[in-house]
């Protein structure tokens, strides 16, 4: 029986494997099983080094790998995305769980499981109500500046694990000045064994960049520890792991935690959503494919539950292992089932190779890590480009080193809003001249040489029309009418810029135009879109203007207002 239409249309965005497994090709599979084992072989030792940002046993960071991995291969629309730990909402999700249980007692590892499965009904939630545009209130800027203050505040977390000494809590600077106080501290074999490791992964990274330096410093440092005797000279290892698989976590139900778990799970739905868009849109411009911004928030959600059913932690979409499995020759998520079958083979037999796996290599790991998400580079050309911009960054990485990860990110969502409102609240006016030669109109302050017609005003209010903005615009045409030399009697405003206007914008406009009027001054509009036309004739805006002088060029309302003058005066413009 043939499957009916609408049914076989449906089924692919319930589904989205079923979109690109039909048309699969075999000659994809040895790239896929490549690029499943690179994944693979940089998971594994990430998981376990990740779990020290989230304060939870490196068997969690073995538990979180396989479920979402499997889970977005059949929900995802990105071909190649890499859903797995992540720095940037880990230390989040620390944060959050820590301010409601201790860190190392098995209610904060309950509790990091608990956020899991929020954060997943909270990326459910967005994606049933189609709200993948959130994400877009997170600006580049703000982003950047949000990473580069993680990445201080995670490296001076992770320095204590890398030299072997006491760490401490608080923010940045007090992790620093404990750093510094107990140098004296340092033991010659962790620090030897995290500087070296961290030497090594640089090296890695710098001479063979397709290698997979996590897993292959992971495997030295185990081995060499285990035959010098390691632990016997006071460096710290994982201990041991066990092995199978886990069992189904309980979560915390307590709505009063729920309560306190909420805020940190909506940061890291908000941060963690951009951060896989930002994934899935680079792996689209390497072999193309669409994103679906909605379905991306609904394939994180039974990733994260899962995760957190399982015993693990909160997974997103991450830049930086996607970049792994695309550098490893893969086409489709068959590589993520591929990395999933190994992680799940790796929990039934291989954990007890992780045992020796000393402290200080995981932390150098993360550090390694964390570097290579760092852009300073970027910072210095925001500062060319955009100093208000720069100025939102630089207080985003102030922020989190003084007062807390959340608060930092937070309070550069909240400035990059008042900067959007403050912008749109005083849109760019411009006085126009004609461009010599030519039928455009440009803002005389760039185009000094553009030609002007004494006794008209040409003005462009610069955006939409709206109750926040249209005081200011009020102001601005004011401005410009008792600067223009001679004295204007005609006004014609290029509404070409306006896309919107409100019931509030058209009452002052219809004053302002009674009001022009009363002192002699005629007005007149070009190219109005047919949605600004609309409110404008309700308001009784075309009654008073008269639909003659509304004119579907800038061009034509001169030519019309030329016409309008008696034969010897008339302009020809200068």
């Amino acid at each position: 029986m043939p499957v009916p239409a609408h049914s076989a249309s449906i089924a692919p965005r319930l589904l989205p494997v079923l979109s690109w497994l039909p048309s699969y090709r075999r000659d994809w599979l040895l790239p896929d099983i490549l690029g499943g084992l690179a994944v693979w072989a940089v998971m594994v030792p990430e998981g376990m080094a990740y779990s020290s940002i989230l304060g939870v046993p490196p068997i969690m960071g073995l538990y979180t790998l396989v479920p979402p991995l499997l889970a977005y291969a059949l929900l995802g629309t990105s071909r190649l995305l890499v859903v797995g730990p992540d720095t940037a909402t880990g230390l989040i999700s620390a944060l959050t769980v820590g301010a409601v249980a201790a860190q190392g007692t098995a209610a904060f590892e309950t509790l990091t499981s608990t956020l899991a499965i929020l954060i997943g009904i909270f990326f459910l939630l967005f994606g049933a109500l189609r709200m993948g545009w959130v994400a877009a209130f997170i600006p580049t800027p703000v982003m950047r500046g949000f990473i580069e203050g993680l990445v201080g505040v995670t490296i001076i977390g992770q320095v204590p694990h890398l030299l072997g000494i006491e760490g401490a809590s608080g923010n940045f600077f007090t992790k620093l000045w404990a750093v510094i106080s107990h140098l004296p501290d340092v033991a010659i074999a962790p620090a030897l064994t995290g500087l070296l490791s961290f030497a090594a992964m640089a090296s890695l990274r710098h001479l063979m960049p397709r290698a997979p330096a996590a897993l292959i410093v992971a495997g030295v440092a185990t081995v060499l520890v285990g035959l010098i005797g390691g632990e016997a000279a006071g460096i710290s290892v994982v201990g041991n792991l066990p092995s199978g698989l886990p069992h189904l976590a309980v979560p915390s139900l307590d709505p009063a935690i729920l309560r306190e778990l909420v805020p940190g799970a909506l940061a890291i739905v908000m941060v963690g959503y951009a951060e896989a868009l930002g994934g899935a849109k680079a792996a689209a411009m390497q072999i193309g494919g669409d994103i679906d911004p909605n379905q991306e928030l609904v394939a994180h959600g039974p990733a994260n539950i899962l995760s957190g059913l399982f015993g693990g932690f909160l997974v997103v979409g991450s830049l930086s292992k996607t970049s792994v499995a695309i550098t490893g020759g893969a086409r489709t998520q068959l590589a993520n089932i591929v990395a999933a079958i190994f992680c799940f083979l790796t929990l039934l037999f291989l954990t007890p190779l992780f045992r020796g796996m000393p402290h200080p290599a995981l932390a150098a790991i993360v550090i390694a890590a964390m570097l290579h998400l760092s852009k300073p580079g970027y910072l210095r050309e925001l500062l060319v480009r955009d100093r208000q911009e720069f100025a939102i960054a630089a207080i985003v990485i102030a922020g989190e080193l003084t007062l807390g990860v959340l608060q930092g990110i937070a309070l550069g969502v909240a400035l990059a809003l008042l900067l959007l409102i403050y912008r749109t609240s005083h849109p760019q006016a411009a006085v126009l001249g004609q461009l010599p030669g030519t039928e455009a109109y440009r803002d005389l302050r760039r185009h000094p040489d553009a030609i002007t017609f004494p006794g008209l005003l040409i003005w462009r209010p610069g955006g939409e029309l709206f109750f926040a903005n249209v005081a200011h615009v009020d102001r601005q045409l004011k401005a410009a009418l008792a600067a223009a030399r001679p004295l204007a009697t005609h006004v014609l405003v290029d509404a070409d810029s306006v896309n919107f206007i409100d019931t509030t914008a058209c009452d002052a406009m219809l004053h302002f135009i009674k009001e022009l009027q009363g002192q002699g001054i005629s007005f007149a509009l070009a190219r109005v879109r047919d949605e600004v036309r609309e409110p404008m004739q309700r308001a009784g805006i075309e009654a008073v203007v008269g639909s003659a002088n509304f004119h579907e060029r800038v061009t034509d309302g001169v030519r019309a207002w030329q016409q309008q003058q008696p034969l010897e005066a008339r302009p020809t413009g200068g």
